[in-house]
């Protein structure tokens, strides 16, 4: 059984730094994708980053880029989002999930193809 915990959340002020974890349990250690989700409410979970555990390859969307991070440690159990220059607009919940998917799959951060989600984890950046 496939099950996610997230963790790492917090309170910043705008430009800070938080960094949150992503136990998966159930998962193949480095042989799943891994991504980062967020939604805040009345909107759709929105496609944060995401990681090809396999080869470490990873993808992230156009508003994260440059100053969000994703990372596994070394055996592969915790997945990490390092998010530097935090904006009031990442104001979210941010979510982890894992699929068995390809590569193009996992970069697309597609939804559709990820099916099992943790409680979830609050980010709150204040201006």
């Amino acid at each position: 059984q496939v099950q996610m915990e997230e963790s790492g959340g917090g309170s910043v002020q705008t430009g800070g730094s938080l960094t949150l974890s992503c136990a998966p349990s159930g998962v193949p250690a480095r042989r799943a994708c891994i991504a980062w989700f967020r939604q805040t409410p009345g909107n759709e979970r929105e496609g944060v980053a995401s990681i090809y555990t396999y080869d470490d390859r990873t993808n992230y969307d156009d508003s994260v880029k440059g100053r969000f991070t994703v990372s596994q440690d070394d055996a592969g159990n915790v997945i990490y989002l390092t998010m530097n220059n935090l904006k009031p607009e990442d104001t979210a919940m941010y979510y982890c999930s894992a699929a068995d998917v390809r590569y193009d799959h996992c970069s697309s951060l597609r939804q559709v193809y990820f099916k099992h989600w943790g409680q979830g984890t609050q980010v709150a950046v204040s201006s």
